[in-house]
């Protein structure tokens, strides 16, 4: 077998893989345009930049990569109710997801810790302001990480809807923990707010999904 032909073999056989987990844990026979391209740059540990329409599949775009990779996927979301939402649809699903936000006492977010120490969550939904507590970072950062989420990017920009300065930071806060790879979600930006995501979070060679 030559060099082409192995790398042949090698993406059949990876993409027969992903059609499968997309079958066992999501009950889809197929991707939706872009996903499949999306989802094999973030494994290959490249970062994406995905601008879908709400409902146009934009959360198996790192829900799928997160099952499939060794570590940990961190969601940051700014929607509580969203949160809470995803995390019950991914435990559905037989996909190990949990979330931190104010709506938790302390002891609980303790136990999240543990089971996140021991590899029994695969997703962790946590809000921007979160980010931002010391002890918050210190724990996360003992942890094994393979993704970040950034989920309403858009955010993340002064020219977009929906502002929010905690967003700004999560550069910075994410080279600190450990520079993994990067997937920024939203289903709303303008070309100009495309460009602000993408340097405000160190995307210079990002896989762009635009499919609105």
């Amino acid at each position: 077998m030559n060099p082409t032909q192995e790398t042949a073999a090698v993406n059949t056989d990876n993409e027969k893989l992903l059609l499968e987990t997309l079958k066992h844990y999501f009950g889809y026979e197929s991707f939706r345009v872009g996903q499949l391209d999306i989802i094999n740059s973030l494994l290959q540990g490249r970062d994406s930049l995905v601008l879908m329409p709400t409902g146009g599949g934009k959360s198996l775009c790192y829900q799928l990569p997160a099952v499939l990779l060794p570590g940990i996927t961190v969601v940051v979301s700014p929607l509580i109710a969203l949160m809470k939402d995803q995390v019950d649809g991914l435990t559905r699903q037989g996909i190990s997801a949990a979330f931190i936000n104010s709506s938790l006492e302390q002891s609980e977010i303790s136990d999240i810790f543990t089971r996140l120490g021991k590899g029994e969550i695969k997703l962790l939904y946590v809000a921007p302001e979160r980010l931002t507590n010391y002890y918050f970072l210190q724990n996360l950062s003992q942890l094994p990480l393979s993704l970040f989420a950034i989920d309403e990017a858009h955010c993340i920009s002064e020219w977009g809807h929906d502002f929010r300065p905690e967003y700004r930071r999560l550069r910075e806060i994410i080279e600190a923990i450990d520079r993994v790879p990067i997937i920024a979600l939203t289903a709303t930006a303008t070309p100009k707010v495309q460009q602000d995501i993408q340097k405000n979070l160190g995307m210079t060679k990002a896989l762009s999904l635009i499919h609105i």
